[in-house]
């Protein structure tokens, strides 16, 4: 099955993140973990630490405001069921405080570095 350009971007963006992380020493524990309740775009680790990324990539920052509008009610909703769900299949991690992020990806030709946004959870 051939992927949409769409998929392709969203693909590409997840793997410029994963890079800015891994460069500053994040662990890769998961990557695009589904469940009943939602995705997770990248699960990250360093020691003591949680990570939980949901990557947003926009051609230019427009009316959404490069992804913003994308992280409404709904979407966090969904993103903490599955974050539950991913809690429940590693408890090993069950203790371990948690930050949640969105990174907001420009796509070429744009040169604007990632957009980092904290979520509450």
């Amino acid at each position: 099955m051939s992927r949409t350009q769409a998929q392709r971007q969203g693909a590409w963006a997840e793997q410029r993140v994963l890079r800015l992380l891994l460069a500053r020493g994040w662990q890769l524990l998961d990557r695009n973990w589904r469940c009943r309740w939602g995705e997770i775009d990248l699960v990250m680790a360093k020691p003591g630490r949680l990570l939980l990324v949901e990557v947003k990539a926009r051609q230019r920052r427009g009316a959404d405001g490069g992804g913003r509008a994308a992280l409404g009610p709904g979407k966090r909703l969904r993103l903490q069921r599955a974050w539950s769900c991913w809690v429940a299949d590693h408890a090993d991690w069950s203790d371990t405080p948690v930050e949640q992020v969105a990174a907001l990806v420009p796509l070429p030709p744009a040169r604007q570095p990632v957009l980092w946004i904290r979520m509450e959870s």
